[in-house]
């Protein structure tokens, strides 16, 4: 039978924020670190770049950003908020350019590890694939913070399909997370899988409240307060344009 969200939530109710906000272990505050760091850092770049910044000096300022919240431990308080999470870390982000020069960011440079996993060419090509567009850098930001999040819970969601031995099912059915099957499209995934194409829907409808499950809990970052949640939630469908 399939499971509710409600289910849901309480299946995946440890997440990488959970982790952050008061961890006993330092391993697993690293790995929720980590994890913001690699999920989130093309906002920040590409918001730094768009303000007219150069690529080396904006992957400077980039690290430079997350070393700072990392050693203010900026996130364990991140769930006392009263504000959506990207508008607070977008003000955050403006406070540090305003105090931040080339000189602070070099001397980042080189000098330990680095947070954020952070490819230049990479990042550049993503940039240039940019479409040109007329809103304000604060804008494009809630945009691809929207879509940072979304492909966060997908890799959220791949990696427990992947520990729960789901990898095929995770493989096969993925593509329906982001579109409705057309008509044969069950009946194929059927037979890659070995299973009955009624099968396959009751899969997919899983599939899809596991990932809304995950979309909800990376969206609200900590937050405990439900009202505060689903207003982050409708901020998220506005910025992607649902």
């Amino acid at each position: 039978m399939p499971s509710s969200e409600s289910d849901t939530s309480q299946r995946f109710n440890t997440t990488r924020w959970t982790l952050l906000n008061g961890a006993s272990e330092e391993n697993q505050r690293d790995a929720a670190w980590a994890h913001f760091c690699s999920a989130y850092w093309y906002p920040v770049y590409a918001f730094i770049r768009r303000r007219g910044v150069l690529a080396e000096e904006a992957s400077d300022l980039t690290q430079a950003f997350f070393t700072k919240l990392i050693e203010q431990d900026w996130l364990a308080e991140v769930e006392r908020r009263e504000s959506r999470f990207s508008t607070l870390l977008i003000t955050v982000l403006k406070n540090f350019l305003i105090k931040q020069y080339r000189h602070d960011a070099a001397l980042k440079r080189g000098g330990g590890a680095s947070p954020v996993p952070l490819d230049l060419a990479q990042a550049e090509s993503w940039f240039g694939e940019e479409p040109s567009a007329s809103g304000t850098p604060e804008t494009l930001f809630e945009k691809r913070w929207a879509t940072a999040v979304m492909e966060a819970a997908l890799q959220r969601l791949q990696e427990e399909c992947m520990a729960t031995g789901k990898t095929k099912i995770f493989d096969v059915l993925s593509p329906f997370l982001s579109r409705e099957a057309t008509e044969g499209d069950y009946d194929a995934a059927a037979k890659k899988l070995g299973i009955a194409p009624r099968s396959v829907a009751v899969s997919v409808h899983r599939l899809r409240a596991d990932y809304r499950a995950m979309v909800r809990q990376e969206v609200a970052a900590g937050l405990r307060d439900s009202n505060l949640v689903n207003e982050e939630m409708r901020a998220l469908a506005y910025a992607l344009g649902l």
